[in-house]
């Protein structure tokens, strides 16, 4: 990275101390720290993590997002870990071996590294082509510079895509770019833009010249247009059946410095459904049993600079459910160390997600092994259900230590949050509906359910139907419009301050385990995970938010995104 050479440290050299072999990782202990006076050090230096680095930001206004919303200037890391919150440089500079490298922030706002707690990065990874996100994108003219600079640094002839995570609405002009301007933008490269699952999707001359001269052939229009369904499944096909082992690699490497570039420095994937490599798949299909391995591969190169955390998703369709049970005798859960963690199961226990024998069969081993439960909620009746089958199970085995998750609830009612509440579970909340939600009240009820106190957390599932960019989901929270600038959320804002602790230190509750402790808040003891962003997320004007993005991300100390705008 460019950043590193800046630094004059190897992402290597920083790494080497704690290499990750995949989730098979032990994990190491966390040695916290006590708070005595104006300065607060680690009894023993931290050894269990992959980025570990000392590093001392200073003149900056650091929002801590712990328990008193305290914001100081001075923040210290030490071997990966925080030892000084608070506003004196020479005591934060107190205690280390040598050095630390320091950073003027300049009088910018600085947060905790944001915890997504939903998504699906693993497969934006996995994506075929040289995936280019456009959720920043306003325009057709903003699409062609934005893949026009993605092909100045991949070669001629290799394919620039985007598969999901942003819709037309977003585009002043409420249309896909055609043939003509893709062509007119990338003359040397193919190019696939495919919106959400399944389409409608466009390509350019060269890519048109492909996806014709396909195995499945693809029925490609005069003006680049591919028909959503079939034929967006036959071309999204042909792309993955291209994919080697190491263009996945660069497809992680990829999707991680975007997450980093965001500010999202700690992920919870939700899976994917299983691939049948037909036709029949869509943007979110991939190989449950196969399409984490680039990502370990890059964990084991010491390369991995987002903490990962996977779930994973089962749909089983009879009452055995076989593959669900050989993964509740066979894996672990909250397995690895702080870069690359097992997680629960979710976001899908059973092919039929929203309830009946085999989800209350599923649901019923999950409990029995202790292993934590996500599902996810889109409709005004599906929540109930499950709800429902969580308090069945609940009355044969507690499970109100397991933390169990009913995740995007756009239609939940107060009702239903209080009989999750009550079992202890909780709901985590995303802007999916920005793209291309409508009408009054689309969701979800982000008021409702802060004001009614349930464990809640924030998340984009991007990036198929929804961006990955969690400053858009902000921008949505705190207004309620969407893409065409529609206020579609009425009566359900909530303030930034709010929403900003939901993708902080309220995420703690849905990662669990040891990362409760270390993650979330800038205290001490915690990982030093922290951004610099770009602006003020506090002052900024509403349509400014969508634009936010990070200057320096910082994880366990060492500088993973670095755009130079503070030293």
């Amino acid at each position: 990275m460019s950043n590193e050479e800046h630094q004059g440290v190897s992402r290597r050299s920083i790494l080497r101390s704690g290499a990750v072999a995949g989730a098979a990782a032990a994990i190491g202990t966390a040695v916290g720290a006590t708070t005595g006076g104006g300065t607060a050090f680690a009894s023993e230096h931290y050894r269990e993590g992959a980025l570990q680095a000392d590093l001392v930001l200073y003149n900056g206004r650091i929002h801590t997002m712990d328990r008193r919303d305290r914001v100081a200037s001075v923040l210290a890391i030490q071997d990966g870990k925080i030892v000084y919150v608070g506003n004196d440089q020479k005591a934060a500079t107190r205690g280390f071996d040598g050095n630390p490298r320091t950073i003027n922030l300049r009088g910018r706002t600085a947060v905790p590294g944001l915890i997504d707690c939903h998504n699906h990065i693993v497969l934006m990874g996995n994506r075929p082509g040289h995936h280019t996100p456009l959720e920043n994108a306003y325009s057709i003219a903003d699409v062609q510079d934005t893949l026009r600079d993605r092909a100045r640094h991949a070669p001629a002839g290799e394919f620039i895509t985007t598969i999901g995570g942003f819709h037309f609405n977003q585009f002043k002009e409420v249309r896909l770019p055609t043939l003509a301007e893709l062509d007119k933008a990338l003359p040397h490269h193919p190019v696939y833009l495919s919106i959400g699952f399944t389409g409608p999707s466009v390509t350019n001359s060269l890519g048109k010249k492909f996806f014709e001269a396909a195995e499945i052939p693809v029925t490609v229009g005069p003006d680049g247009s591919i028909a959503g369904g079939t034929e967006t499944g036959k071309a999204t096909l042909a792309l993955r059946r291209t994919l080697t082992f190491e263009q996945r690699k660069r497809g992680v490497l990829d999707a991680m410095e975007y997450a980093v570039s965001l500010g999202i420095t700690t992920h919870l994937d939700q899976g994917a459904f299983q691939a049948t490599d037909t036709p029949a798949d869509g943007a979110a299909h991939e190989d449950n049993y196969a399409m984490h391995l680039p990502f370990l591969s890059v964990y084991d190169e010491e390369k991995g600079i987002i903490r990962l955390r996977i779930n994973y998703l089962h749909q089983d369709t009879d009452t055995n459910v076989t593959t669900l049970n050989q993964r509740l005798l066979n894996a672990f859960q909250f397995f690895g160390n702080d870069m690359v963690r097992t997680g629960a199961i979710g976001e899908f226990i059973a092919a039929n997600y929203s309830g009946g024998p085999v989800f209350l069969e599923a649901a019923r081993r999950t409990a029995k092994a202790g292993w934590r439960v996500e599902v996810h909620s889109l409709s005004g009746s599906d929540f109930q259900t499950q709800i429902q089958a969580f308090e069945a199970v609940h009355a044969e085995t507690s499970i109100a230590d397991l933390r169990w998750v009913v995740a995007h609830v756009p239609r939940i009612t107060e009702e239903y949050v209080n009989r999750l509440k009550a079992i202890g579970g909780g709901v985590n909340l995303t802007g999916w509906q920005y793209l291309a939600g409508t009408g009054a009240a689309a969701g979800p009820p982000f008021r409702m359910i802060v004001d009614n106190g349930i464990p809640a957390g924030m998340s984009s599932d991007g990036m198929q139907i929804a961006p990955m960019n969690p400053w858009i989901h902000a921008y949505y929270a705190v207004t309620g419009k969407n893409a065409r600038g529609d206020v579609i959320n009425a009566g359900q804002q909530i303030t930034r301050q709010e929403l900003l602790r939901l993708y902080t230190r309220d995420n703690q509750w849905f990662l669990g385990g040891a990362d409760e402790e270390l993650l979330g808040s800038l205290e001490v003891g915690r990982l030093g995970d922290v951004i610099v962003l770009n602006d003020d997320y506090f002052t900024v004007p509403d349509e400014r938010l969508k634009k936010l993005s990070s200057v320096l991300t910082v994880v366990g100390g060492a500088v993973v995104h670095d755009t130079g705008v503070v030293h």
